[in-house]
């Protein structure tokens, strides 16, 4: 290790193992510190329940890694990145034991929501398919780390997603556009009411559609694992099971990259009350099954959906996020689900299968969920409680255990609501920088936000350079 490193990146999760790369591959001494025994962060992949049975912990599925622009310009197959696909990407089942679905073809998706409503879906999203790829990295590239690519396409979407998704869901005529689209928005955990939830929606509809929902095999480990097999090809070192509880604990160097809750930066770092406006938003229960088959739906599309949201009309969905946002356990909480082993066998021993379920519930909630998880999924696959062979809960505290950064069990690293879904983790044009002139932020408590597409740590690498060239 060099005397003096040029940069030095605290977290080993998907933005600070990019951020790391980014700075290796234009030639900086790079070194990345981790609290845990491996890296990961929110991409880890371990046997949860029972031998053989591979759970993700966090994320299971990736639309918007796929379609990372800056995944895209590293070689991550060849160290053994490998995507796999569902025969559809999502499936929402209603109580009628039908769906509707998420699938590649908008004519696909489009026919599942009905005659009324398959106009007005073709109509949303065909302007931006052909410039998907340019799309999402101005989007991404978001509030100034870019000029746009294609700034027509950009305002074309800016006038379309700035709106609340209420006013959006207002253009449907049958619940189950409604129902679907609004399950979308709610995969940031905020109200359907918030001001640019329609962009919410639109990104991952439009993902969708571009390439897929897909899982990697082996699960989310995979792509932690290939970022840092990657980085260390490059030249870069990772240094696990290292604390740190302060800047002095760290080797001199000349930027300090943070790939932390911006709490836990400011500790570190002493940044006093930089980030004392910053807020963390309603939480997550999640529970890992092993099961003895495959999830018993009733309707026929979620037998082939990577993902299945659970959650029959879009107030229903809203009133759950109502509550967990505003303290209150939902007594029928909107579900995600994820199903690997219907993908990559090898996520589980021969004929069993791993699944995956959240709910939302107030951040610090110290409750169980398990039971209306289960009369969720019992209402649309009866006989799922027969398959379980083992699960494993985990509500706020033990989410915020595991991930540092899941402050009060918040899995986007700070509420994705009001102007903090545009402008985080402060109001600035520079959200990477801090008042430390050395000190950055790559989290996804910084623009694009919550996600394994390691923009985050992109956009902040490149504040990190900047200094960096300036600085010689």
């Amino acid at each position: 290790m060099p005397s003096i490193l040029d940069a030095v990146v605290v977290g080993a999760g998907p933005n600070g193992l990019t951020a790391a790369v980014e700075l290796a591959r234009r030639g900086f001494s790079v070194a990345v510190f981790e609290a845990a025994e491996t890296v990961g962060g929110g991409a880890r992949t371990e046997e949860l329940t029972l031998p053989g049975f591979r759970h993700d912990p966090c994320s299971a599925v990736h639309p918007l890694g796929i379609g990372s622009p800056v995944f895209a310009t590293m070689p991550l197959k060849r160290y053994g990145l490998e995507w796999l696909h569902a025969p559809l990407p999502m499936a929402h089942p209603f109580d009628d034991g039908t769906a509707a679905v998420l699938s590649r073809s908008v004519s696909e998706t489009a026919a599942s929501l009905g005659p009324r409503d398959a106009g007005t879906y073709r109509r949303l999203v065909e302007p931006f398919l052909g410039n998907w790829d340019t799309l999402v990295r101005d989007f991404m590239s978001l509030p100034s780390t870019a000029l746009p690519r294609d700034p027509v396409t950009l305002a074309r979407f800016g006038i379309a997603g700035l709106p609340p998704s209420t006013w959006l869901l207002s253009r449907f005529h049958e619940e189950r556009a409604r129902a679907l689209f609004a399950g979308l928005v709610a995969h940031v955990i905020a109200p359907l009411g918030g001001i640019a939830t329609s962009a919410v929606g639109l990104v991952f509809a439009l993902a969708a559609h571009a390439n897929g929902w897909p899982m990697p095999r082996g699960g989310s480990q995979s792509i932690s694992d290939a970022l840092a097999g990657y980085l260390r090809d490059l030249g870069g070192t990772i240094h696990t099971g290292f604390e740190v509880k302060r800047l002095d604990d760290l080797p001199p160097a000349r930027a300090y990259v943070f790939d932390t809750s911006p709490t836990a930066l400011a500790r570190i770092a002493r940044l006093g009350r930089t980030y004392d406006g910053y807020r963390y938003g309603a939480a997550a229960f999640k529970l890992d099954y092993a099961l003895s088959g495959p999830v018993p739906w009733t309707a026929e599309a979620p037998r082939r959906a990577g993902t299945v949201q659970i959650g029959p009309r879009a107030r229903d969905i809203d009133a759950a996020l109502q509550l967990a946002t505003s303290g209150r356990a939902p007594r029928s909480p909107f579900l995600i689900t994820a199903q690997p082993s219907l993908v990559d066998p090898g996520r589980a021993p021969e004929g069993k299968h791993v699944f995956w379920a959240y709910g939302h519930v107030p951040a610090g909630w110290q409750g169980n969920l398990t039971d209306a998880v289960e009369r969720q999924l019992e209402r649309f696959a009866p006989g799922f409680r027969d398959l379980v062979l083992a699960r494993v809960t985990a509500g706020p505290p033990e989410l915020a255990a595991r991930n540092p950064n899941y402050v009060g069990g918040d899995i986007a690293c700070g509420a994705a609501s009001g102007l903090q879904l545009l402008l985080r983790p402060k109001l600035s044009l520079f959200p990477y920088t801090t008042p430390h002139p050395a000190v950055f932020i790559c989290s996804s408590a910084t623009p694009p936000g919550p996600g394994v597409h390691g923009m985050s740590g992109h956009n902040a690498a490149k504040a990190v350079w900047r200094h960096l060239r300036k600085a010689t």
